[in-house]
């Protein structure tokens, strides 16, 4: 895990024209035995990983360029926030990885919910906030990506923030506003997953609404939550979406991922999963874990993945719907 050193960071942010071209901002760390604080945020015009550690080697015109960029600026006061709160490391997804890497993208997504959940605190920015959030005003983009799903979730603690680094509550005193915002339940954003353990089914539904910019990444953003990890295939589209229920359905024997409904959507034919997480949304808030035995088994729900002729008619509902509905753990 590559962490940014704060003290370097600010230090040279102090003297920029005094320092030097090789300082080392960057450290590569266990996670483990690291202590640092993390950020979450909504991309806008960011710095990353070269123009960071290369930032003392561009001319000055360059320099001040990416200097005045509002990703830079973040970076800068995420340090300072860091550095107030006692934390000498901080991870930033934009610039402490190297993307032109697809090992280390693909490294970073798998192992991104741990990292989350290892963090001493997670900085929660919320770059279109005045003051305080409120539905009046219409909730922030934060809580409509895919990605800070798992950055809420995840760490112990998530502190928020507003346009102007002011501190404004923390996942534990928010968690009942948090609540009516994300449908994730109170007991879930204090203690995490392992608290009350949720349906696959009830987990999707969290991410029925959110967007992000690569359709990939609807999937890859979910893996942190259900414990899975797979390759990353940009340009795959919704295959990844299908991946990630099959490697879900290798790992648990939690049922409910069958109970998609397409709703709205275009009527499909011929698979018993779903093409994204909004076929999750109409799962009611308390679905509950089912397991035992399906009525069709493991190696058969794989062979009806994909292609017409499977018998399977999933023309107004997932196929396993009807099922579902006779257990009573979905509403009529």
């Amino acid at each position: 895990m590559r962490l940014l050193d704060v003290n370097a960071i600010l230090d040279r942010e102090i003297d920029i024209r005094r320092a030097g071209p090789n300082t080392e901002v960057l450290k590569e760390l266990d996670h483990k035995s690291a202590s640092y604080a993390i950020l979450s945020h909504r991309w806008g015009a960011e710095v990353n990983y070269d123009e960071m550690t290369g930032l003392m080697k561009m001319d000055e015109g360059e320099r001040d360029a990416v200097r005045h960029r509002a990703g830079y600026k973040k970076i800068i006061k995420s340090c300072e926030q860091a550095m107030r709160d006692g934390h000498g490391l901080l991870w930033v997804d934009t610039c402490c990885i190297d993307k032109q890497s697809s090992a280390e993208l693909s490294e970073a997504i798998n192992s991104m919910y741990q990292w989350y959940q290892d963090a001493q605190v997670c900085y929660a920015y919320l770059h279109d906030v005045d003051d305080k959030f409120s539905a009046s005003n219409g909730w922030p983009e934060w809580f409509s990506r895919g990605w800070t799903l798992q950055e809420l979730i995840a760490p112990k603690e998530v502190q928020f923030f507003n346009k102007d680094w002011v501190c404004i509550g923390d996942k534990w005193s928010l968690a009942p506003k948090l609540e009516s915002i994300t449908q994730i339940p109170c007991n879930v954003l204090r203690d995490g997953l392992a608290s009350t353990s949720p349906s696959v089914a009830q987990i999707m539904s969290w991410a029925a609404g959110r967007r992000t910019t690569r359709v990939e990444d609807r999937a890859y953003s979910l893996l942190g939550l259900f414990g899975v990890s797979m390759p990353m295939l940009y340009g795959e589209g919704e295959k990844a979406f299908r991946r990630l229920q099959l490697e879900i359905i290798r790992e648990s024997n939690d049922y409910s991922i069958f109970a998609w409904s397409p709703s709205a959507r275009a009527p499909r034919y011929g698979s018993v999963l779903a093409d994204d997480p909004s076929y999750f949304g109409a799962c009611c808030k308390d679905f509950s874990r089912v397991q035992g035995t399906l009525p069709y088994t493991s190696s058969s729900c794989q062979s009806m993945v994909s292609g017409p002729g499977t018998g399977v008619d999933t023309r107004r509902h997932g196929c396993l719907i009807p099922w579902f509905h006779s257990l009573r753990i979905l509403p009529s």
